[in-house]
């Protein structure tokens, strides 16, 4: 049975030490045109002063079990404790870009079918050139009010709280939970947004390493979500090749090269 909205949307922010980037996504969620909202802050162990900056804000804060953490169960724990129309995801270390972001991720709900809203995602001055260039591929600048493939992003992204209560999020698989959600939930007939107006700033700052584990984890869920594909080493050299040179042609129109290159061969 469903739960009573109380809002019309709950923002579930997932942290794990985000000192340094939580206050600036808090302040721009006090700033946006509405205020129709709650913030629920799902914390997983943080050490650091996470939870001391996001006290300071009108936030709910819920403490996940570290040794027991997953993004889905995260999530999950986050829409639980959550009693808006539609639960609004984000990273805690994204933060807006424009004023109207919850309103313009919203909008598209206005169709019954759709189940998932994403919006774009841009980097700062610290992202890695290749990301950038990842960014700009998977985020682009027109909207895709019925998009024919199930990916999406938690980074930025909302989701209809009744489809959430039918579909909760895989809480077994080490990454893309979004992507799993959705081709579920896809499935059954409804519909996931693109929404380019409902920009954010998603800010990295791994090394090479922490970039690695992160694709690694990625490539484990996606086994498990599409357990019919296959990458091959041939696929990878394909792919690597591909992606570096169009990455170091770019570097190069924009006079870049040799600022990026070791950046771009790493990161691909």
């Amino acid at each position: 049975m469903s739960k009573e909205s109380t809002f019309h949307a709950s923002i579930i922010i997932r942290c794990y030490n985000e000192e340094a980037h939580i206050g600036r996504l808090l302040s721009g969620i006090m700033q946006q045109t509405t205020d129709d909202f709650e913030v629920i802050v799902v914390d997983s162990g943080s050490t650091d002063a996470t939870l001391s900056i996001a006290s300071q804000y009108p936030v709910k804060i819920l403490n996940g079990n570290k040794e027991d953490f997953s993004f889905g169960s995260s999530l999950n724990i986050g829409c639980e404790a959550a009693s808006g129309q539609f639960l609004v995801i984000v990273s805690a270390h994204v933060y807006p870009v424009h004023s109207d972001w919850i309103t313009q991720l919203l909008q598209p709900f206005e169709n019954e079918r759709v189940a998932c809203v994403y919006g774009k995602q841009r980097g700062n001055h610290t992202t890695k050139f290749s990301e950038h260039q990842v960014f700009a591929n998977w985020f682009p600048e027109t909207s895709d009010l019925n998009q024919n493939h199930p990916f999406c992003n938690n980074a930025n992204a909302a989701v209809r709280r009744s489809v959430w209560e039918r579909t909760r999020y895989n809480e077994t698989i080490t990454g893309l939970e979004d992507l799993a959600w959705a081709k579920q939930v896809m499935s059954t007939g409804l519909r996931i947004v693109y929404k380019a107006e409902a920009e954010v700033i998603h800010i990295h700052e791994e090394t090479p390493r922490q970039v690695l584990n992160r694709y690694r984890r990625e490539a484990i869920a996606m086994k498990a979500i599409f357990p019919q594909e296959r990458f091959s080493f041939i696929n990878f050299l394909h792919m690597f090749a591909k992606n570096a040179f169009n990455d170091v042609r770019l570097a190069l129109k924009r006079s870049v090269f040799w600022r990026t290159i070791f950046s771009i061969l790493s990161f691909r």
